[in-house]
């Protein structure tokens, strides 16, 4: 972490380092930064661990955190949204890949403060803010809501930027990150608009949880949902004067620990709905097979589309950690009405 350290610094940061997890935990304790870098490989408590520590403490929870991770750290990336991390960071670091992820992280998270401060002026405060699963849950017994994690059938939608490295290269910072707010605040926009809630947002994707009592109306929503970001995409390529934006969708669907967690900052509160387990995971690794542009969905999902939509197969592929090859279908369009 020396050379990264010094790569800080002579960008202007000040910066501080801890030699094992245990420690990177009292560093913060002690001194708050603005901002976490976290490699995976540490002595006494491994990235993971102290990730989960520190989301889990309401005193830190809500500094961001970036976990570095190898070329083909699929599994890294899922154990990392699953403890909480906010981006990623893959190795060997490239400087304008890294001074373009701590850019994007600590913009958003200026984001999200101003959005903050905002909502607070507007009589829908939590409408707006609160995932509606978790107003949902608040409303059904305020006293005590049922926001502990439960087995729930829920459809998982994961949004991946497809070739996010290369457009670090490309654009400056500054450009990257008003390219990337311009498509996520549509995508988010659709998302609600789908009765999906998001979980969380990285710099090049994010993933979002779709619920309702029928199995199926949830998998078709999810996909429209694909379908209507997909199409947004297409259309703000047309309308911008930057290069293209492609992006690469996975869905699955079926029963998995579905709960909710509240932040609370000094600037206000901020709730997660999140989603963990197999069903999830398999979500993410159908993103991770789609190519750019496609919406690849998980076998469960398309048995719950019925006929209601034309599917592509384009194979079958043994998944890391999966005991069987899963079939690939590609999600082309609704049939048109007759």
């Amino acid at each position: 972490m020396d050379y990264l350290q010094q790569e800080l610094e002579e960008l202007g940061y000040d910066t501080m380092t801890a030699r094992d997890g245990q420690e990177a935990l009292e560093c913060v304790a002690t001194d708050p930064p603005d901002l976490i870098l976290l490699d995976i490989l540490m002595p006494v408590l491994d990235g993971f661990e102290v990730c989960r520590a520190l989301k889990g403490d309401d005193a830190t929870r809500l500094i961001p955190i970036v976990i570095m991770t190898t070329l083909d750290g699929v599994e890294d990336r899922i154990k990392g949204i699953e403890a909480g991390a906010d981006d990623f960071l893959t190795k060997p670091v490239n400087q304008r890949q890294l001074i373009a992820r701590l850019q994007t992280t600590l913009r958003l998270k200026h984001t999200v403060d101003r959005k903050l401060r905002e909502l607070r002026q507007i009589k829908d405060h939590f409408a707006k803010f609160i995932p509606e699963s978790v107003k949902r849950l608040v409303a059904e017994n305020p006293e005590a809501p049922a926001l502990d994690k439960t087995e729930r059938d829920v459809s998982v939608l994961f949004v991946d930027i497809s070739g996010y490295s290369r457009l670090t290269e490309r654009l400056n910072p500054p450009t990257l990150n008003a390219v990337v707010e311009r498509y996520f605040s549509s995508f988010l926009d659709r998302i609600h608009e789908g009765g999906g809630d998001v979980n969380e947002t990285a710099g090049d994707g994010f993933m979002a949880i779709f619920q309702d009592p029928d199995a199926e109306v949830h998998a078709i929503k999810a996909v429209e949902t694909a379908l209507a970001v997909q199409a947004d995409t297409a259309s703000l390529n047309r309308s911008s004067d930057e290069p293209p934006l492609a992006i690469h969708i996975g869905i699955n669907s079926g029963p998995t620990l579905v709960g909710s967690t509240r932040f609370e900052g000094i600037r206000g509160a901020r709730w997660t709905f999140t989603a963990s387990g197999t069903v999830t995971n398999l979500a993410a690794r159908l993103a991770g097979a789609a190519q750019s542009g496609q919406i690849i969905a998980g076998p469960e999902t398309v048995r719950r589309l019925g006929n209601r939509y034309k599917l592509e197969r384009v194979g079958a592929e043994r998944l890391k950690n999966m005991a069987e090859s899963v079939p690939l279908h590609r999600v082309i369009g609704p049939y048109p009405l007759r």
